[in-house]
């Protein structure tokens, strides 16, 4: 048997209840350090230990008493003795509760990890889909006929270097290289400069661990009334004007 033949038999086994075959495999697995069997008994015998003494002493009904003692024939009341027959029913029903919870408890902890690893998926699907939606924003940029292109970087020993992209209708396009990951609590803000005018913001962004950054701005933009695209490192939270100079600045 493999271990998730033996998983459910893990709370029997603690109790001594395990078929001879099941509690055979589950000594070998143990004797071997299984890294699963191991951890498993473990976890099954402290729950056992928990909910067995958690479980509260019950004293027997007296119309329990009544029944059990008018079912045996050829005893007088007074003379039959009902503890050993409670004590029986009593861990009996001891059991039987703590195998339930011990399964309960498993069931409990494998939902709380499908629903944990459903919410991971979601999240990476949500991401790819932001991710998709901005490289057809890209994709839409480059493709249109009337595009302007920007070079910047070329003439720096060790620089930012990239391109920018300018459309009036579908927005402006940033592709980077050489552009460090931002520091702890700082981010990349591009911004763009019109001709006599003061900077607008557009758009926060960071760089991939590679140095490689893609930054889209949607929608219309002046590209003749435009002076200069420029990237600032601010504060996480961004910023309405640039608080430093600029990491570079692609001039029209």
């Amino acid at each position: 048997m493999n271990c998730d033949d033996l998983r459910d038999s893990y709370e029997l086994f603690v109790l001594g209840l395990a078929e001879d075959a099941e509690a055979a495999e589950i000594r070998a697995h143990l004797a071997r350090s299984c890294e699963n069997c191991g951890p498993g008994v473990r976890r099954a015998r402290e729950l056992s230990s928990l909910l067995g003494a958690s479980a509260p002493v019950e004293e027997p009904p007296a119309r329990l008493r009544k029944r059990v003692s008018a079912m045996v024939a050829g005893e007088t009341r007074s003379r039959w003795n009902w503890s050993p027959v409670w004590a029986a029913v009593a861990a009996g029903a001891l059991i039987a509760a703590v195998v339930f919870n011990l399964r309960a408890h498993r069931a409990a902890e494998s939902l709380t990890a499908a629903e944990t690893r459903l919410e991971q998926l979601r999240s990476e699907a949500s991401a790819q889909n932001r991710e998709l939606a901005r490289l057809n924003e890209a994709f839409a940029i480059l493709n249109q006929p009337n595009v302007k292109q920007v070079i910047f970087g070329g003439g720096a020993p060790q620089p930012p270097r990239g391109r920018v992209f300018l459309d009036p209708t579908r927005g402006v396009l940033l592709v980077a290289s050489n552009l460090p990951p931002a520091p702890a609590g700082k981010i990349y803000e591009m911004w763009v400069i019109p001709k006599g005018g003061k900077p607008v913001p557009a758009g926060l962004f960071q760089s991939a661990s590679d140095g490689t950054a893609l930054h889209v701005l949607s929608g219309p933009v002046n590209v003749a009334g435009t002076a200069a695209v420029a990237v600032t490192l601010e504060a996480a939270a961004g910023a309405t004007v640039p608080n430093l100079p600029p990491v570079f600045a692609a001039a029209l």
